[in-house]
């Protein structure tokens, strides 16, 4: 470098030359300082050569005063200035960047991004007090860096505040990315419409030299480029449209506005999932049984294609799975690819523990977004299969109600201790009787031998024990208890031959349609009542406090209370061996 240049002396050295504007009279430069090698912009501004005018000076004193005030490290840094033979310079911070006026590429999330940054810069700018109106946004003022790093410059035509504008500066602004009111009075929502159209340029690969190729014929401010942009978001294309609104009340306010509206947009045109419910509710009615649901998939965007596929979201009660196979739950199909989709979901309760509730999350991962879509199951598994064996307590009570009148009035009317053995077996044959009366029809003739057989000891034990007749009471017991075995013999061959007539011409009517379920623990039962009933009808008529009495009734009841309360306990025995039996089973 000459040493007699004049930028030499002012400590500067040049290492080429960045731009050239004629008409303005200005040259850039990059250069360095000859003492730290820093390198810097040198903005010469030669207001004396032929074609430039002096009267421009004023425009870039104003620019100097704005730079003097900004910090931002997207806005290089104004370091100093120097006249000049020719006029004045200006140095800045150099940017190793190069601007949007460059032909390159950028994809559409990159240019996303140098919006946000472009946006937080005038962001910056507007809330300074007053606000500073840059008035020329352009892809040749913005410098992207290979980071994707934004800076702004030239601010040769900013304005602080919005005021009405000068005759002399009305055309101030580059063609096709000024909106109307700047040729009036700027405001912050000017710098946007030029923002806008220079991220239009990027996006539709147009050279800002050429953004009036896509301005309506009938409106120079209305510029028209959705049909360039068919995969682009339509939301991203509502955004850029509302951008660069030739209409300053359609358009965003200011640059704060249109960053928030910004940052939640997706760039790409993308499908949109709608299911058909959130949550998915299936009740098993028996073991093992599996359930089927069907969910509607919908995606209205047009020109996209919706693609996805289910898995179930990792349970801690659940075996390691993969997205293609679960240990109760799959989808059908696993996978699709359309607009309208119906899509199955099977739940295989037997591999789940009876009576008890699962809740599942499913993940529907989609070419949406967002990508990911939750659905939740809710399943109720089948009831126990252990059923809680049913005493006739109504009827148990009836007999013990009934045993009891009949001994106390028979008891009363013939005094206890004149009862004869044959009044005895009378005894005996009418509490068989009213058991009869409920018994099923299907009922064996040995049950009935056996009923005979109890309340034969019953009542001739209190033949003995009230005539005292000791010496022959074995043999007297023998024959009663025979004679009431071949009583209730009796009476269960006549109805079981009763059974085989009536069934094959009345199959369905009266007492044949009953079915009841009898075991040995209800025939139990209800011979313990009777005999309880028969023991509190003498007691009622002798005494109560009599020493066999109270023995009798301590015996049968401690032994009817035991033979009522053992169904509950045995099904709570059965419930937990049948839970013990699940303890291979998937747990809620």
């Amino acid at each position: 470098m000459n040493p007699h240049h004049p930028f030499y002396s002012q400590g500067y050295e040049i290492i080429r030359e960045l731009g050239r504007n004629r008409e303005g009279g200005r040259i850039t430069w990059l250069a360095s300082t000859i003492d730290t090698k820093q390198p810097v912009v040198l903005k010469q501004f030669c207001f004396a050569q032929s074609g430039s005018n002096w009267s421009a000076f004023h425009a870039y004193e104003k620019e100097i005063q704005i730079l003097q005030s900004l910090e931002h490290p997207g806005i290089p840094s104004y370091l100093g200035a120097f006249e000049t033979p020719e006029g004045f310079c200006m140095v800045q911070e150099y940017i190793d960047a190069l601007s949007l006026g460059v032909p390159r590429s950028f994809s559409p999330e990159e240019v996303k991004q140098i919006a946000l940054s472009a946006l937080e810069i005038l962001v910056y700018l507007q809330n300074r007090i007053p606000p500073i109106i840059h008035r020329d946004i352009k892809p040749e003022n913005l410098l992207v860096d290979s980071e994707l790093k934004v800076y702004l410059i030239d601010f040769g035509f900013a304005r602080i505040g919005s005021k009405e504008v000068s005759n002399s500066s009305v055309f101030k602004g580059t063609p096709g990315f000024i909106p109307p009111e700047q040729l009036r009075k700027p405001t912050e929502a000017s710098d946007l419409y030029g923002l806008g159209a220079t991220l239009i340029c990027l996006l539709t690969a147009t050279p800002s030299t050429a953004i009036q190729d896509l301005t309506d014929d009938d409106d120079p401010y209305l510029i028209q480029f959705k049909y360039l942009l068919p995969r682009l978001s339509l939301r991203l294309i509502a955004w850029l449209e509302k951008m660069v609104k030739p209409r300053l009340k359609e358009r965003y306010s200011d640059a704060e506005t249109a960053l928030q509206a910004l940052k939640p947009l997706y760039i790409s045109r993308v499908p949109e999932v709608k299911l058909s419910s959130d949550i998915l509710t299936f009740q098993a009615t028996k073991l093992g049984e599996k359930l089927t649901q069907t969910i509607h998939i919908h995606n209205s965007i047009p020109e996209t294609l919706l693609e996805g596929y289910w898995e179930v979201a990792p349970h801690l009660q659940d075996p390691p799975h993969t997205p293609n196979a679960h240990a109760w739950i799959s989808f059908s199909p696993p996978q699709f690819r359309g607009n309208s989709v119906k899509c199955q979901v099977q739940i295989d309760t037997s591999k789940l523990a009876a009576d008890q509730y699962y809740e599942r999350q499913l993940l529907l991962h989609t070419n949406a977004l967002p990508d990911t879509h939750h659905l939740t199951i809710r399943v109720q598994t089948a009831p126990l299969p252990v059923k809680i064996q049913s005493l006739p307590y109504k009827l148990i009570f009836l007999l013990l109600v009934c045993s009891t009148t009949i001994t106390a009035i028979w008891s009363d009317d013939l005094g206890i201790g004149q009862l004869s053995d044959t009044e005895g077996l009378i005894a005996t044959a009418i509490s068989i009787l009213l058991l009869l009366l409920n018994e099923p029809i299907q009922v064996k003739v040995k049950q009935f031998a056996w009923i005979g057989f109890f309340c034969g000891i019953f009542f001739t034990g209190l033949e003995i024990l009230s005539r005292q007749i000791w010496s022959y009471g074995l043999v007297f017991l023998i024959i009663t208890v025979i004679v009431g075995a071949i009583i209730g013999a009796i009476i269960g061959t006549l109805i079981a031959v009763l059974e085989k007539l009536f069934a094959t011409w009345l199959p369905n009517q009266g007492l044949l349609e009953k079915e009841y379920k009898r075991d040995r623990f209800t025939l139990i039962a209800e011979v313990l009542s009777i005999l309880l009933g028969g023991v509190l009808g003498i007691g009622l008529v002798t005494s109560l406090l009599n020493p066999a009495i109270l023995l009798s009734i301590t015996g049968l009841g401690v032994s009817l209370t035991g033979t009522l309360l053992y169904p509950v306990f045995k099904h709570r025995l059965l419930i937990a061996r049948y839970r013990k039996s699940e303890k291979n089973l998937i747990q809620p």
